[in-house]
């Protein structure tokens, strides 16, 4: 299983002035530009850290995920959540010739905790021998800022300024237990094994 990411978040969709305010830092000064670099820098750590610790896509990205046989024959959860769409399915063989496999043959079950393409009819299409499926989909809250939930945009702004205001340290990078606390509602529910 090989998921990839195929797009990342625009500089534009990250809240460099919302974090600028957080750590109170002012404006106008010659370096200001070296300031954002850095600052984006951190937020995009602090976003890969809250995403890693949640199973959750904060800012909308399209991936394509590589995978040799499916977990149940009617369905499959998909390896992140919330899912916005399912963009293609495709079956690759042993020698690489593709089928893109018609979008009424499969539907998005959309669901918090385990997102899953699901057969429309009894069972997913057969994986070839040797080859592999590949699920395309979008993934995130949505496009700006203001479409992830209010807790884990705080913890998004928190850790960011963690990671700035420790920048010369070299401490073990455990998360500080308030941005815990506002992760742990976030947290897959794993009943029964797992999906």
């Amino acid at each position: 299983m090989i998921l990839t990411e195929l797009s990342s978040v625009p500089s534009g969709s990250l809240p460099l002035a919302l974090l600028k305010e957080h750590l109170r830092l002012g404006t106008g000064f010659s370096s200001e530009a070296e300031q954002d670099d850095l600052l984006e820098a951190y937020l995009r750590a602090a976003i890969s850290a809250v995403e890693g610790r949640t199973g959750l896509v904060l800012l909308e990205k399209s991936f394509n995920w590589a995978l040799t046989g499916w977990r149940h024959y009617d369905r499959q959860v998909l390896p992140v959540r919330p899912v916005q769409s399912l963009d293609a399915l495709t079956l690759v063989d042993r020698e690489g010739a593709e089928t893109v496999m018609p979008p009424e043959s499969y539907h998005l079950e959309k669901d918090s905790q385990n997102p899953a393409l699901v057969a429309v009819g009894l069972a997913l299409a057969v994986i070839p021998e040797a080859g592999r499926a590949e699920v395309s989909f979008t993934a995130g809250y949505g496009a700006s800022w203001s479409d992830i939930p209010p807790d884990l945009a705080r913890a998004v702004l928190m850790l960011a300024a963690e990671f700035y205001e420790h920048r010369a340290s070299r401490e073990e990078g455990r998360l500080p237990p308030a941005i815990l606390s506002l992760l742990e509602r976030f947290r897959k529910v794993r009943l029964l094994g797992g999906s």
